[in-house]
């Protein structure tokens, strides 16, 4: 009787760690499958993280050569404010010499007075076809302070369209900031992946070992019963081993499920720096733009030079028709009272 219950007990025991055993395999196969997919997924990971550093590094590229063409943009309007300055300055001294040699005409006036009617005349008649050609100089004239009034509207409007750029240049690194932290985030869901990876590694190890010793323990088990105690613990640790195979199991859902975000976080951001490239090729435009705008003012700068000393022709030329005007009004009483 002793020796049947003797003989049934290790058959139960078989039978259980028969069915161990089998839950053991389909737990290994679920760990195989569950660190090949672990380890493709890396990288993946790996190829889209230097695919978004390319970007990034390209994008920078970009944003550093714009900044120097905006440098260049300000020191040249710079430079044409310090030569308005001068022109203004110049243009006052100019007034001041229009007055003097409108002080010296009045002091030629008297002079002129004495002077025979023919000769006068002669000089009147002179003066006469001078003016027709100093009205056409000066229709002209108008046309081009036209023009410098237009030029310096397009001033105005390249320091708005360089405020503006400057804003939009701002936003474009805020976005830049935010997707480097979403990245560093990214980093560190990836490396905690990492970790369960070698967690399940050493969980595999064990399952192993433990397997090794249940096979020696069905070996023994027929020679003697102290067998069975060791097989209570190898039993217990057994499931104790499910339960933290259970619970890693748990957490390695979570960390795929988390990936997974993260992945599409990814592509969220590829596409959102896809955009930045475009928005970074449209300042590229507007800039080549201001720097047509900068030639042309450079040119009507210029033309403003040549306008300034025609200006100053005129101003002799009105000075000399306002003498030749009051001489010629004076010959008229004159000859009205003889």
């Amino acid at each position: 009787m002793y020796a049947t219950a003797i003989l049934t007990l290790p058959v139960l025991e078989l039978i259980l760690m028969i069915i161990g055993a089998i839950v053991l395999g389909m737990t290994i196969h679920f760990f195989i499958t569950s660190r090949r997919s672990l380890k493709n997924s890396p990288v993946e990971i790996q190829k889209l993280t230097k695919t978004l550093d390319e970007w990034k590094r390209k994008y920078f590229n970009d944003i550093e050569e714009r900044d120097k063409q905006v440098e260049e943009l300000n020191r040249r309007f710079f430079e044409a404010q310090e030569n308005s300055k001068i022109y203004k300055m110049e243009t006052e001294e100019l007034k001041r010499q229009i007055v003097k040699l409108r002080n010296d005409a009045e002091a030629q006036k008297l002079s002129i007075s004495a002077t025979a009617p023919g000769d006068y005349l002669a000089q009147l008649s002179q003066a006469q076809s001078s003016l027709l050609e100093h009205n056409e100089k000066i229709n002209r004239l108008l046309e081009q302070i036209d023009m410098v009034r237009q030029t310096e509207e397009k001033q105005q409007q390249i320091l708005r369209d360089n405020e503006r750029l400057s804003d939009q240049l701002e936003e474009l690194q805020a976005i830049i900031r935010e997707k480097e932290q979403e990245l560093a985030h990214f980093h560190q869901k990836q490396t905690i992946t990492k970790e369960m990876s070698s967690m399940l590694d050493n969980a595999y190890t064990e399952f192993n070992v433990l397997q090794s010793k249940l096979e020696k323990l069905e070996s023994q088990l027929a020679s003697s019963r102290m067998v069975s105690i060791e097989y209570e613990d190898l039993k217990e640790a057994y499931y104790k081993m499910t339960r933290e195979f259970d619970e890693t199991k748990v957490r390695l859902n979570t960390l795929s499920a988390e990936n997974q975000q993260m992945q599409a976080r990814l592509k969220e951001t590829e596409d959102k720096l896809k955009e930045s490239n475009f928005q970074r090729q449209q300042l590229q435009k507007k800039i080549t733009y201001l720097e047509e705008l900068n030639n042309d003012l450079q040119h009507m700068s210029e033309a403003n030079k040549k306008l300034e000393s025609q200006i100053r022709r005129i101003g002799e030329l009105e000075s000399m028709l306002n003498i030749i005007s009051e001489e010629r009004d004076e010959l008229r009483r004159r000859k009205e009272n003889s």
